[in-house]
């Protein structure tokens, strides 16, 4: 930030900015030559758990792609570790979760969590980030939304229909209800103890809640992500609330909470933000769009834009993360065309 306002906080805030300001979800990540570097020598476990490395990735983007914040390297799974589930990465499958959660006797054996003590590692990272980011840009930290976190703890790792989880939810909606309560405690105080660390606003990642009917995220989601957002709110800082495949869920997610909506690109921008009223919005250029012709990945951006129309609160961003093949030219160029087109002329 050097000395001048952030224009992502302004953004964050409702309050005007100097230009409309952007970053990249996973813009420190396999795209990047030097994030490839270091994962040929240590595990995505190890990078988020020493915070020398955790620092080196989250700052690697930063100059090379001109991004008004940067974002904590970490994985949105951490907390199983100290909840007792077991927590691997398949090489090329994802995750895998030793212990999933199938039964209302699983969830009553989840231990008490204290994620500033369990997962201090997190939080030494924030720190040092900070420091090394000399307030240059702010920094955004992250956790994962219950309902998402809840998935992947009973399908025991990724999934595309969901069925077990569904199933879980449907037929023991009491051991749900627990389930989720226990992760909103954890994920709310995880994301309140960033906060305190330094983290200067948190994003709340529920990146396959858009797998629910409305009336089902209202019954069995809301009141959870709710009771975390409000933990989270409560260190001060901006909350960003995201989702994919949302746009059946936006003016509930805004009842959840959030300072800022984020969302995708199956629904125009401007559509989104007239059903938020009173919220920032965050997003929503289709990711594989870095991968076509320059011109059309213009046209996207200015149209995006439009559909902003100026209006303060807008953050620009991916309606989810960089795709493996982006290049990181294509990246700064968007950066680049963001900051001049919206640059305030006055």
């Amino acid at each position: 930030m050097s000395g001048e306002p952030s224009s992502f906080l302004a953004a964050c805030r409702g309050q005007p900015a100097r230009y409309t300001p952007v970053w990249f979800m996973r813009q420190a990540g396999r795209y990047l030559p030097e994030y490839r570097a270091i994962r040929a020598k240590a595990s995505l476990l190890e990078i988020c758990r020493r915070p020398d490395l955790a620092t080196e990735v989250t700052l690697q983007p930063i100059e090379r792609l001109g991004v008004d914040a940067a974002i904590l390297f970490a994985d949105i799974l951490l907390p199983f570790e100290p909840l007792g589930l077991g927590l691997s990465f398949a090489q090329g499958e994802g995750p895998v979760i030793a212990r999933p959660v199938r039964s209302a006797a699983d969830v009553a054996r989840l231990p008490e969590v204290d994620p500033a003590d369990a997962l201090g590692y997190v939080l030494e990272a924030v720190r040092a980030i900070r420091k090394a980011l000399a307030d240059r840009v702010p920094l955004i930290g992250f956790a994962g939304a219950p309902f998402t976190l809840a998935s992947y703890a009973i399908e025991g790792g990724g999934t595309r229909d969901f069925v077990t989880t569904k199933t879980f939810m449907y037929r023991e909606p009491q051991a749900w209800h627990a389930l989720l309560d226990r992760l909103a405690t954890v994920v709310g105080r995880y994301l309140a103890a960033q906060a305190a660390a330094g983290a200067q606003a948190v994003q709340l990642f529920d990146s396959w809640v858009g797998c629910l009917a409305p009336e089902d995220y209202r019954r069995y989601v809301l009141p959870h992500s709710m009771k975390a957002l409000q933990l989270a709110a409560a260190s001060g800082v901006p909350v960003i609330h995201f989702g994919t495949g949302t746009a059946t869920l936006l003016e509930a997610m805004a009842e959840a909470g959030g300072d800022v909506i984020g969302v995708d690109w199956r629904i125009p921008l401007d559509v989104a933000w007239a059903r938020v009223p009173g919220c920032g919005i965050q997003g929503n250029l289709d990711p594989a769009a870095l991968l076509g012709p320059s011109d059309d990945l213009d046209a996207r951006v200015r149209d995006i834009l439009r559909r902003a129309g100026g209006r303060a609160g807008h953050i620009f961003n991916l309606g989810h993360g960089v795709l493996q093949p982006t290049d990181p030219g294509r990246l700064r160029a968007v950066v680049d065309l963001i900051h001049e087109a919206s640059a305030r002329r006055d």
